[in-house]
């Protein structure tokens, strides 16, 4: 029992040990935005009218980390979110990002990380660096678009490209200056 405690009582102290060795994920100064997402134009009549999304980006060093909270969506229902080029029609060139689903509340949060900043672009096609500076978030299900009061419209924004309608999207700010570009 002795070599039992003993051995726990090394193994807590070389952890606690090693815990200032490891420098904490801090984003620099300036190196974080937060910025809102309001309701698409499509959405304006079917949506609530306070259902807002609020993202937080923090630089970690390589990465980012976006935190993406929504308020107020239709409850217990499934979103994507999806990295535009712009936030309006056509959308494309486009990548998805994720799912988000809502709680009883029709609130609901997801994290991810990868290059969420100023240099984050794709080619699409050819040599020339297409920015992607915005964000959209589409029903993931157009059944659950029809539930909620809005058109049945069909999209490709889902794994399946049976996604609903745009519900939230980033067009607070101008096409070409989009909100990914506060982190430099």
């Amino acid at each position: 029992m002795q070599k039992y405690l003993f051995s726990a009582s090394i193994a807590v102290a070389v952890a606690i040990g090693t815990i200032g060795l490891v420098p904490p994920a801090q984003a620099a100064a300036n190196d974080s935005t937060v910025f809102g997402m309001i309701r698409s134009a499509g959405a304006v009549a079917c949506l609530d009218p306070g259902a807002r999304g609020r993202v937080t980006i923090s630089d970690l060093g390589p990465v980012q980390n976006m935190h993406v909270e929504v308020f107020k969506l239709p409850a217990n229902t499934e979103f994507t979110l999806f990295v535009l080029t712009t936030p309006k029609a056509p959308f494309v060139p486009a990548w998805y990002q994720g799912d988000l689903k809502t709680n009883l509340n029709g609130d609901g949060a997801m994290d991810v990380s990868g290059i969420f900043n100023d240099e984050t672009f794709i080619l699409n096609p050819g040599p020339v660096p297409v920015a992607m500076d915005h964000l959209g978030m589409w029903f993931a299900d157009p059944a659950d678009a029809v539930n909620a009061g809005c058109p049945g419209t069909v999209t490709p924004f889902d794994g399946d490209h049976q996604a609903g309608i745009q519900v939230l999207n980033t067009s607070n700010f101008p096409d070409g200056n989009g909100p990914l570009r506060r982190i430099q």
